[in-house]
């Protein structure tokens, strides 16, 4: 059996509250909860000890039930960044840790390979924080502004520095388009950093939390992947999920 790194952890917020999706982390997929399905990706990723952060009861209990190592969390936290400090402060107090992948508890049908790639660009130890990318290729998603698009230098066909995260279509004129996969894999340090500081003048204009790290001066590259996670949202967006693991028999 491979042995997975003691030094990474993959955190899972997950937070019950939901206005377009009541319930959301136990809604059922297949015949498990969503959060489940979530972690079972984390798992199959095979980088890291995988814990979920919660705050509802009922969520720890379906969690620990499916055999997952789970930690209630305050309800109060702002960001899924947030939550996973906390439990990350409960579950490492001796500080072994030292990279941390947040992976939303509303990414039911995320590859386990995507997960992996987040922490490629932490191989470079002037990055702190890595994150995914896709090139978009629907012309209609290049001017939604729910699609967030990464402003980047290239470093490699696969790999961009991040100059700017924005919801508008930039950058302009010719060459691709990136849309940007809010799955992050940071450096202990980087993440202790970014729960400490208090939200940016862009990341409260874009509505972009990534933003207070390119603020801070912090660095970000992006790795770029060949498929879109589906983000579970509405009750059409869970039927997608349903219809797409279903076709993968997971």
């Amino acid at each position: 059996m491979e042995l997975i790194p003691d030094d990474v952890v993959v955190l899972i917020p997950a937070r019950l509250a939901s206005t377009r999706l009541p319930g959301k982390p136990l809604a059922d997929i297949n015949g498990l909860p969503m959060i489940v399905q979530v972690a079972l990706r984390a798992r199959e990723a095979n980088v890291g000890r995988v814990i979920v952060a919660v705050d509802d009861k009922a969520v720890f209990e379906t969690v620990s039930n499916a055999g997952f190592e789970v930690v209630m969390t305050g309800q109060n936290h702002q960001s899924g960044s947030d939550r996973i400090y906390e439990a990350l402060s409960v579950v490492d107090p001796d500080r072994k840790v030292k990279t941390i992948i947040n992976v939303q508890g509303d990414l039911p049908t995320i590859e386990p390979q995507a997960i992996a790639a987040a922490l490629k660009p932490l191989s470079d130890p002037a990055v702190d924080i890595g994150t995914l990318a896709v090139e978009i290729t629907d012309e209609a998603e290049k001017t939604l502004p729910q699609v967030v698009k990464i402003v980047g230098s290239p470093l490699s066909p696969s790999r961009l520095k991040a100059l700017y995260f924005t919801r508008t279509t930039a950058p302009y004129g010719q060459g691709p388009l990136y849309h940007h996969i809010g799955l992050y894999a940071y450096r202990r340090e980087a993440l202790e950093r970014f729960v400490s500081l208090s939200p940016s003048v862009l990341e409260k204009r874009e509505a972009l939390e990534q933003l207070r790290a390119l603020e801070a001066g912090m660095r970000i590259d992006v790795e770029v992947i060949e498929t879109v996670p589906l983000g579970v949202d509405t009750p059409a967006d869970l039927e997608k999920a349903r219809d797409i693991l279903s076709s993968k028999k997971v």
